[in-house]
Parts: C-alpha cells; structure tokens; sequence
C-alpha cells in the first residue's frame, strides 16, 4: 500500500479532529441508546418525555399491547429523539472514519474496526484515543523522517 504524501498532513489532521468529534458524540449516543432501551425493554418499562403532564423532564409508562410496546407519555418523546440523533450521527461517524482511513491508507478490517465504534457501546471512546495516538506518532515519525533526508540547506544566522 502506498503511503500517505506529506502533502496530504495538513488534511489529515483536520479529518482526524472531525472523527474525534464524531467520535465522542456518536459514543455518548450511543450509551444514552443502550439507558434508553434497559429503561424500556426490560420490565422497567419507562420512556423519557420532556414536556407535557408529567412536568419538564419526567419517565411514562410503556405498557404491552397487542401491537407491541405503547408509550403512554406525552410531550416530546425524548428516548425516540436519542434514537433518530445516535442513528443519522452514527452515519456522519461513519463519514468521519471513512475519511481517516482512505487518507491514513490502512486497509480494510481498520475501516471495519473503526465502523464497529459507533455499534460497540464505549468503543468509539477507546477507539478515539488509540487511533489519535496512531495517526500522530505517524505523522510525526514521516516529518522527521523528511526533515532528516530533506537536501536544502538550512539558513546561517549570525551570532552577535
């Protein structure tokens, strides 16, 4: 595999802070996901409403019909807007590690593994920090590498 040009450093440092970020959001998403569904599916049986007659912030009861689980909250249902938000971001995460991937040139189980982030409750976080640590000693380790081989030569200054 072809390694990334120097050139491309500067781009890849920006696609690394925007999968940092994406990183962090999707992971606390993700958790408040999985409070969401223990606090729903298991015979808890709650859901979280902002608004409506239970006051600002308040748990309803699901009950089971013959449909399945009905809410009996009203006012915003804030456990399905935790679903819709970790689901479109866990696509802008994807975006996010697509990009450090294709520019890094890694191949294709990183991608996977980096996918698995937003899947994996607090993976994202791990994964954050390690490919950070990654994609900066790289990083590093090319510029001195270039900076060692670079033929121009350097600039004299004088004592005075």
């Amino acid at each position: 595999m072809a390694a990334p040009k120097l050139a491309t450093f500067p781009a890849i440092r920006g696609a690394l802070k925007f999968y940092q970020i994406a990183s962090i959001v999707t992971g606390v998403f993700l958790l408040l996901l999985c409070a969401e569904m223990i606090l729903k599916y298991t015979p808890i049986h709650l859901e979280l409403f902002l608004g409506g007659k239970g006051g600002f912030l308040w748990l309803a009861p699901v009950v089971e019909t013959a449909t399945g689980l009905e809410s009996t909250g009203d006012g915003i249902n804030l456990s399905l807007v935790i679903l819709v938000v970790h689901g479109w971001f866990y696509v802008v995460y994807l975006f996010a590690c697509f990009r450090v991937w294709s520019m890094m040139r890694w191949g294709f189980p990183r991608f996977l593994l980096l996918a698995l982030g937003g899947i994996v409750p607090l993976l994202s976080f791990f994964l954050e920090v390690r490919t950070a640590r990654d994609v900066r000693a790289y990083l590093a380790q090319r510029e001195a590498e270039a900076a060692e081989s670079d033929p121009t030569p350097q600039p004299i200054t004088e004592a005075k």
